[in-house]
């Protein structure tokens, strides 16, 4: 393990020489992104983000009449849509009850989302942050072919330029992870938010009424 240390260490030296201190920064950008997706994936499985097939079941129990089986279906789980479904339950129904219910699901909505702003700042500060390593590179790469003139080494001068690449490759490696994950983060939120617009509804909208269907051969089943 001592030894594996020892080559990552070289390998983290060799990449800052050659880039200065643009991969420096990325590397300690890099860093902090790790940190911060670790971070949030412990915070969605404290806050219990994810389906909700218990509460899904009672909200369908619910809107079928039987409000005691709704009741056991939520007996023992944890998480805040499910808390706020037992609170729910046991408040009196009335005009404030949706507008309490959607101020609490908000309010969840706000605690998913802790750390998403940075974890976007990183999305698109590491890009830029390659692409002006690139720039330096760059302007250094022709200084050197200006100072030289004719004399000037082309396998010097290409060497120049894939150093200066190297910051623009190291800011779209860091950046594209971090963008998927914060695209998942995303869509699990809005998954969320969605739950709880149902459940709102569930609880303080009118039931909705079954329609009885007939099946025609060769077509999708019409409502009669």
């Amino acid at each position: 393990m001592s030894g594996w240390v020892a080559a990552a260490h070289e390998a983290v030296i060799g990449l800052v020489q050659l880039g200065g201190w643009v991969v420096a920064l990325l590397l300690a950008l890099s860093v902090l992104a790790g940190a911060a997706v670790l971070w949030k994936l412990w915070h969605f499985r404290a806050l219990r983000i994810g389906a909700h097939p218990a509460l899904e079941r009672a909200l369908a129990l619910w809107q079928a009449g039987a409000e005691g089986q709704a009741r056991l279906a939520l007996d023992g789980q944890r998480g805040a849509l499910e808390d706020l479904a037992r609170r729910a339950i046991a408040a009196d129904p009335g005009p404030d009850l949706r507008a309490r219910l959607r101020t609490e699901a908000d309010l969840h909505a706000a605690r998913a989302e802790a750390g998403l702003r940075l974890l976007d700042a990183i999305t698109q500060v590491a890009p830029l942050l390659g692409l002006f390593g690139t720039v330096l590179g760059m302007i250094e790469a022709f200084q050197v072919l200006q100072s030289g003139g004719s004399s000037v080494d082309p396998a010097q001068l290409a060497g120049g330029i894939w150093v200066a690449l190297l910051t623009t490759a190291m800011g779209l490696g860091v950046a594209m992870p971090v963008s998927l994950i914060l695209t998942w983060a995303e869509a699990r939120i809005a998954r969320e938010a969605q739950a709880a617009t149902l459940m709102a509804e569930v609880f303080c909208g009118p039931p909705l009424p079954e329609v009885a269907t007939r099946v025609v051969p060769g077509f999708a089943p019409a409502p009669v």
